[in-house]
């Protein structure tokens, strides 16, 4: 019954921490809610659009009486902002998935499109819309910031998301296993290092490949922060597992397993790799986000 519980636990916790990380990545898409016509709308602008995807903004909104306008411009450049108004379409969904789970067919909404960036290229954006009581601006002050990146395929893609889950499921239930001083816990260590291995030092190179161009952009070539997640979380655990070979020292995977943990609760892609429209090269947003700091203090 202790070990039962202690497994359920750790696949909470592994849920929460997907859930907090999803909801708060700078890639997943802004929520924002606004009334239109009387009725109050969940909006979910577009922060990510693949290079395979359709250079569009969507909204939600299927009332073809409102009207919409997507102001846009160069993220971190002087240009002006440019206009694109939004057109309702509709659009065949092709997913076994959607059709059949879902029984959604059709993709129907507002879509603006907007010009497609190199990888790692980032537009800023806000949106007018509209309606019967008039025209309300949204996120003018606070620009919504697209990222756009290559297509990573789903054979890459979908192993690289699933075995990173796993490895966080069976880390936290090592770490609660160490705690409570249940021998497999080594075990489960053991397992975790070799998924991180897999998911984080093999694959996840790959999907930055196909995303951004470049394999690592962690230490020592840079300072991107989800492949430096990576590395730090893959040295906690080696030290954890090499350390628990010959004696049993549980602290040391506790430790791992928080580390790990707290690594998962930074948002995904944040300060990741981003195209210098100056320079024409992919950086590291960490570093312009440094540098700029330094310069509006100075």
């Amino acid at each position: 019954m202790k070990k039962f519980l202690l497994w359920t636990l750790a696949f909470i916790i592994t849920l929460f921490a997907a859930y907090y990380q999803r909801k708060t990545g700078p890639t997943y898409p802004k929520r924002v809610n606004v009334t239109i016509n009387n009725t109050l709308c969940e909006l979910k602008l577009t922060r990510s659009i693949s290079l395979t995807e359709r250079p569009e903004i969507k909204l939600n909104i299927r009332d073809t009486s409102v009207k919409a306008v997507a102001w846009y411009k160069r993220f971190r450049s002087e240009d002006e902002y440019q206009p694109v108004a939004f057109n309702y379409k509709v659009y065949p969904v092709h997913s076994f998935v959607m059709n059949r789970i879902f029984r959604m067919t059709e993709e129907k909404g507002l879509f603006a499109d907007i010009p497609v960036q190199p990888a790692a290229g980032k537009l800023q954006y806000y949106v007018e819309i509209t309606d019967s009581k008039g025209t309300q601006t949204l996120l003018k002050e606070e620009p919504v910031v697209i990222r756009f990146k290559g297509g990573v395929p789903g054979y890459i893609l979908g192993p690289h998301i699933l075995i990173m889950f796993i490895a966080m499921f069976l880390s936290t239930a090592a770490g609660l296993l160490a705690l409570a001083k249940i021998p497999s816990f080594k075990k489960y260590g053991v397992w975790t290092l070799g998924l991180l291995i897999a998911g984080g030092a093999i694959l996840g190179p790959l999907v930055q490949k196909y995303a951004f161009g470049e394999l690592w952009t962690g230490i020592p070539f840079g300072w991107d922060l989800t492949d430096n997640k990576t590395l730090f979380a893959l040295i906690f655990w080696i030290i954890a597992v090499i350390m628990n070979r010959k004696k049993e020292r549980p602290l040391y995977t506790v430790l791992a397993a928080f580390v790990l943990l707290l690594i998962y609760s930074i948002p995904h892609s944040l300060f990741g790799s981003e195209f210098n429209y100056a320079t024409g090269q992919v950086s590291q947003g960490l570093i312009l986000a440094f540098f700029i700091g330094i310069k509006k203090n100075s």
